[in-house]
């Protein structure tokens, strides 16, 4: 069922207590839609909210009532199976310190957890091994559709 009040796709990409991550955000919002459309789906509203650790922490804590560092949390925001909308906290401090224990590009890392995101709102979950292995896989099918640098 179409929801009327979805007038159009918006992707916004705002920072909340750190700067910005170099990002091209018309070529980031070009793959994100180009990936949700490879899995049959459209883009609602999706809020990118690049924060710290500490306030990634704090967050989980008051909100999600964990105790522990992660690298993003989602919200979807509907339950509508064909748009997307949802909100993403991501961590730049836990991309950066994830990149440098993976021995991977600050970029590459940043643009797996963007994809990441999504991949949940889509309905992939990681909280088992054999889960985690399927989004694993999902995130590199999206990482090989970017075409440009951002």
């Amino acid at each position: 069922m179409p929801y009327p009040n979805i007038k159009r796709k918006m992707i916004t990409f705002q920072n909340i207590d750190i700067e910005s991550p170099a990002l091209n955000q018309r070529l980031a919002k070009e793959w994100i839609e180009e990936f949700v459309a490879s899995y049959g789906k459209k883009i609602g509203e999706l809020y990118y909210l690049f924060c710290s650790d500490e306030y990634l922490l704090d967050f989980n804590q008051k909100r999600m009532n964990h105790d522990f560092y992660t690298d993003i949390v989602t919200f979807p925001l509907n339950d509508c199976e064909e748009y997307l909308s949802g909100e993403f906290y991501i961590s730049i401090d836990r991309i950066k310190d994830n990149a440098e224990q993976m021995g991977k590009p600050f970029k590459d890392e940043f643009h797996r957890v963007l994809a990441h995101g999504v991949l949940h709102l889509i309905g992939f979950k990681d909280k088992t091994d054999e889960d985690a292995a399927t989004m694993r896989a999902q995130e590199e099918k999206c990482l090989a559709m970017r075409r440009n640098e951002f």
